[in-house]
């Protein structure tokens, strides 16, 4: 089995220079001198077949650690984010659904760039208690080339890497009040499309890494305590099946991302949500772990005008 390792984008210090890194499993970073001319690993997605050669032609004893370096999402930022939803057995269960085996088609939703952050930053959420704020630990797939209407038997070449993400989602606000009925009751810009709504990271394991995406052990905890624990096994519509399915419906460009869904754990069906103060953590076997901080919208807005005061001043 390979040694595993992700890639990262990194920057040192207050330097806003981004960089493309190895990320090792005992956390630390490695310089990449051959990849040294990329601002960071989105950049670098855009040549994936060049990098992908690269990287499997790097020399594992050659190490050159970065010091005290800042991880940043390692894709700033995606053309296109596609979420797969209702994807795992055990989430609809626990979410009162009854679905037949066999009958699930695939289904997505977009959301923006904007939502996206990386590890150790903060999710954002609103004061209002009643926006019921949720955490959804999820596998993510990270798209290599150009892709259109790709078989579910070629959609592995096609996948660059995995990485982790929580697509947090403010359930008080997914239903629109003043649309009561279907088809104009759901919101999901409003309840997933928030800035910050979708931490990842903290690096991008390359897919050859990865012995089988769909046999990966995936938990979540929040303020320690585990809330979410499944294989991905359990998912309805496998990686290939999500990738060949996204394909059909628009280009997949390289560092586009899929999420995959849920599985069973998340807050709703116990009334427990997410507020100021406390900390998310998903790890999923053989990518890592990924941590944030849950804060409010009100604190962010009065950094972000400390922030542009002092850009004034200065």
């Amino acid at each position: 089995m390979a040694q595993r390792w992700g890639l990262v984008t990194y920057a040192v210090d207050n330097n806003p220079k981004e960089h493309v890194g190895i990320l090792s499993v005992d956390n630390i970073v490695y310089r990449v001198p051959e990849l040294s001319e990329y601002d960071g690993l989105m950049p670098a997605m855009e040549h994936w077949p060049e990098v992908s050669a690269v990287l499997r032609m790097r020399d594992p004893q050659h190490r050159d650690p970065v010091p005290s370096p800042r991880l940043v999402s390692p894709l700033r930022y995606p053309r296109k984010i596609l979420c797969a939803g209702a994807n795992y057995w055990s989430h609809l269960n626990e979410m009162g659904a009854t679905v037949e085996p066999g009958v699930l088609d695939p289904y997505f939703f977009l959301l923006p760039a904007t939502t996206i952050v990386g590890p150790g930053d903060p999710i954002e959420v609103p004061a209002d208690e009643q926006a019921m704020v949720d955490w959804e630990g999820e596998l993510a797939v990270v798209i290599g080339q150009h892709t259109r209407n790709v078989s579910v038997e070629r959609a592995p070449a096609c996948v660059a890497g995995y990485t982790i993400c929580n697509d947090v989602t403010a359930r008080g606000l997914h239903r629109r009040a003043s649309y009561a009925d279907s088809p104009f009751e759901w919101d999901w810009l409003g309840s997933k499309g928030r800035d910050t709504f979708l931490p990842i990271g903290p690096s991008v394991t390359p897919s050859w890494l990865v012995d089988d995406p769909h046999d990966l052990r995936l938990r979540v905890w929040v303020n320690g305590a585990l809330k979410q624990d499944a294989r991905t096994s359990d998912l309805i519509v496998n990686v290939w099946q999500l990738v060949a399915a996204a394909s059909s419906l628009v280009t997949l460009q390289p560092g586009d991302v899929i999420t995959t869904g849920t599985p069973a754990g998340v807050g709703a069906p116990r009334g427990e949500f997410l507020r100021p103060g406390d900390v998310v953590t998903v790890e999923i076997e053989s990518l890592g772990r990924l941590s944030n901080p849950v804060r409010a919208e009100a604190e962010s807005q009065v950094v972000l005008e400390r922030v542009q005061a002092a850009d004034v001043e200065s």
